[in-house]
C-alpha cells in the first residue's frame, strides 16, 4: 500500500491542475492525467541525488542565465542549504538580453519569480510547461505586459525558455516530487548572465545595468547564503530578505526592514571583491559587447554543435530531426540568426533607476493563500500564484489548440528561441482575468517601452500577486 502513495498523489495532483484548466475555459488534451507528467525520476537522477546528500522530494530552485543559455536545478541538502544538481544546456530562447517589457516583443523574462502547483502545465502541447509567472508585481508595478512566458518542451521559444521534450520531462519530475516533499513554491531566478566582474564589465554600458545590478543583490544573497532569498517589493523595485513588520506593497514606500547581520556582511565582502575585479577589468581595457547583436535568441553550444551543417536550410530551419546527448532536436526549428525588419526583440529606451550602495528598511508582504491543490502536500511557508497556465497555440496556425525556505535569520540588523513554422506565439492577456485561453492573436511588434520609474534603492523584490482567476483563489473554498 505504501508503495501506491507516490502513484496515487500523483494522479490526484496531475487531475487537480488538469480540472482548475477544464473549469477555467481552457481548451486541452482532456483532463486525465498524461503520461508524460508522471514520468518518474531516472535511476541515475537518483543516485545523483542520494549522492549530493539529499532527498527526492527536497525543496528545489531554478536559475535561468540566457547569454550561457543554461537552466540550473538547485536542491536542498540534508543540511537546510541548496547545492546545485544539474546544468541543463537550454535548447532555444528568444530575444535580446535585457528584461520583458511589453507583451508581443519576445523577451524571455528576467527576475525573480514563484511557481506554485498551479503554473505546472501536464497537457501542454510543448509536451510538458512550467509557467513562471510573469508578470510578476515587480512587472506589473513597472507597467511591463505578457502572459503564458514558459518553461516547455519543443526547442521552440517565442519569450520562453525551451528544453528538449526529455530535459522538460525531467525537470517538470523534479519539482512535482518537491511539491509531493511539502514545498508549496518554488522560485525561478532569470538573468541575464552569470553575474560575475568579468560579465559586468563586459556589458556595463548596457542601458539595463541600474535593473542587472539590482537583479545582482538577489544572485549574491543566494551564492553567499545558498538558501532561497525571501523576495519583495515596494518603491517599483526588489528587496531581498527583509524582516519586518511593515506591509510592503509594489509601488508603495517601503516600510523599515531588517537583514540578518551575517548575510549583510557576506554580501557586502563579495560586493567589494566583485567591484574591485570590475573595476581592473575596466581600467585594462576589457571590451564591451554589443548591447543590441541583432540575434533573435540562443542556444546552447551543445545544441549548435549537433545541428550539422546539412541539416540546415539556407534560411538557417532545422530539415530533420537532430539526436543531442540531451535530448531530440526537433524539425523545423529556427537557429539563432538576424532578426526580419518587423521582428524587433526588447526595447532599449528604458530609463532605469539607480542603485545606490545603502540599503532600505523594506519588509515583506503576504504572497497569496493556499489552495486545494497546494493542500494536497503537507507545508508551510507563503504561496502565490500568477496568471493562467495554458500555454498552447497551434504550431503551424498560431490558433488556440483544442487539444492538448529560507531559515530564520539570526541577529537582524536594520541596512537600508528564435522562430520558426512550428512555433509557439505569445498571446495577449485576456480582459477576463478568470480566463486563461490564449487569443489568437500575434504580437510581433515591439510597443514603445514603459520607463521603470522610481529611483533609490532597488534592493527590492516581488512576489507574484495573486489575481482573482487562477486555480489557487477558485479552489480555496475547498480546503
Amino acid at each position: 500500500m505504501l508503495n501506491r502513495r507516490p502513484l496515487l498523489r500523483s494522479l490526484v495532483a496531475s487531475a487537480a491542475i488538469a480540472a482548475a484548466l477544464a473549469l477555467a475555459g481552457c481548451e486541452t488534451d482532456g483532463t486525465a492525467p498524461t503520461a508524460r507528467s508522471l514520468q518518474p525520476i531516472s535511476p541515475a537522477m537518483l543516485a545523483d541525488i542520494e549522492q549530493k546528500n539529499m532527498s527526492k522530494e527536497s525543496p528545489i530552485l531554478v536559475r535561468l542565465f540566457k547569454e550561457e543559455a543554461e537552466l540550473e536545478i538547485w536542491k536542498e541538502d540534508k543540511n537546510g542549504r541548496y547545492a546545485l544538481l544539474k546544468t541543463y544546456p537550454i535548447c532555444r530562447w528568444s530575444g535580446e538580453l535585457g528584461p520583458k517589457i511589453k507583451a508581443g516583443d519576445r523577451q524571455a523574462p528576467e527576475g525573480f519569480y514563484t511557481i506554485t502547483p498551479g503554473l505546472m502545465n501536464p497537457n501542454s502541447n510543448y509536451y510538458l510547461a512550467i509557467n513562471t509567472g510573469f508578470p510578476n508585481s515587480y512587472d506589473r508595478a513597472n507597467g511591463r505586459t505578457g502572459s503564458f512566458l514558459m518553461i516547455h518542451g519543443d526547442c521552440s521559444s517565442a519569450g520562453c525558455y525551451a528544453m528538449t521534450d526529455e530535459q522538460i520531462a525531467e525537470i517538470y519530475a523534479l519539482a512535482r516530487e518537491s511539491f509531493f516533499g511539502g514545498q508549496r513554491a518554488f522560485q525561478i531566478q532569470a538573468y541575464p548572465f552569470r553575474m560575475t566582474p568579468l560579465n559586468m564589465a563586459k556589458h556595463r554600458n548596457s542601458p539595463h545595468m541600474a535593473f542587472w545590478k539590482m537583479l545582482k543583490q538577489g544572485y549574491d544573497h543566494f551564492e553567499v547564503s545558498r538558501r532561497e532569498p525571501k523576495i519583495d517589493v515596494c518603491e517599483k523595485r526588489y528587496v531581498f530578505d527583509a524582516q519586518s513588520n511593515g506591509r510592503f506593497t509594489p509601488t508603495g514606500k517601503c516600510p523599515e526592514y531588517q537583514v540578518n547581520e551575517d548575510l549583510v556582511a557576506g554580501v557586502a565582502e563579495k560586493q567589494q571583491r566583485d567591484e574591485k575585479q570590475f573595476a581592473e577589468l575596466v581600467s585594462r581595457g576589457t571590451p564591451t559587447v554589443a548591447v543590441r547583436t541583432g540575434t533573435d535568441g540562443g542556444m546552447h553550444r551543445t545544441f549548435l554543435a549537433a545541428v550539422q551543417p546539412h541539416n540546415v536550410d539556407s534560411d538557417g530551419v532545422v530539415r530533420a530531426r537532430v539526436a543531442a546527448g540531451p535530448g531530440t532536436i526537433p524539425a523545423n526549428i529556427r537557429l539563432p540568426s538576424e532578426r526580419a525588419p518587423d521582428q524587433p526583440t526588447g526595447s532599449l529606451a528604458i530609463a532605469e533607476p539607480t542603485v545606490p550602495r545603502a540599503s532600505a528598511k523594506v519588509a515583506s508582504a503576504d504572497s497569496g493563500s493556499g489552495g486545494w491543490f497546494s493542500s494536497l502536500f503537507s507545508s508551510s511557508g507563503s504561496q502565490a500564484s500568477s496568471s493562467g497556465v495554458d500555454d498552447r497555440l497551434s504550431p503551424t496556425t498560431n490558433q488556440p489548440k483544442t487539444s492538448s525556505k529560507a531559515k530564520p535569520a539570526a541577529k537582524p540588523t536594520q541596512t537600508a528561441s528564435a522562430v520558426r513554422p512550428k512555433e509557439q506565439a505569445e498571446p495577449q492577456a485576456s480582459t477576463n482575468p478568470g480566463a486563461i485561453r490564449p487569443t489568437p492573436q500575434l504580437q510581433e511588434a515591439n510597443a514603445n517601452p514603459t520607463p521603470a520609474a522610481g529611483g533609490g534603492n532597488l534592493m527590492s523584490g516581488a512576489q507574484p500577486t495573486v489575481p482573482t482567476g487562477t486555480f489557487e483563489n477558485r479552489f480555496g473554498a475547498w480546503r
